[in-house]
């Protein structure tokens, strides 16, 4: 097993630098198949990762892991947000049909914690509804 670190083991004494932050590297090899872009993971406790937090942290290059204090159906609802909330095209996503309420386009949203959604007649984009 390799050695890791946390932030007690490692003091950073301010200095002056010739290195710009721009030019500094921070990608870290998770396992061998997942990097990440910051060496940052926040921990599994339900009073530090839940969705919010999650997002965050992935949105800054780090994993956020979500706790297993919730049900199995809650933590698959949550990653699912997470995963949706950073995806730059998203190719499953949730739509409306005309045919449907406001109040189910509510509800979606609430659901999946989106602020917008297609509205189709079979696959044809036919309008956006946002809030």
């Amino acid at each position: 097993m390799k050695k890791g670190f946390t932030f007690d083991d490692v003091l950073l004494v301010p200095m002056h630098s010739e290195v710009l932050p721009g030019d500094v590297e921070l990608n870290t090899m998770l396992t061998a198949d997942i990097s990440l872009n910051i060496p940052i993971l926040s921990a599994a406790m339900d009073t530090v990762t839940e969705e919010d937090m999650a997002k965050s942290i992935a949105r800054e290059g780090g994993l956020g892991i979500i706790h297993k204090n919730l049900s199995i159906s809650q933590q698959v609802s949550m990653i699912e947000k997470v995963k949706r909330s950073e995806s730059g095209i998203i190719m499953d996503p949730v739509t409306l049909t005309e045919e449907q309420t406001i109040g189910d386009a509510k509800n979606l949203m609430s659901k999946y914690s989106i602020s917008g959604l297609p509205v189709v007649k079979g696959k044809k984009l036919i309008g956006i509804l946002t809030n």
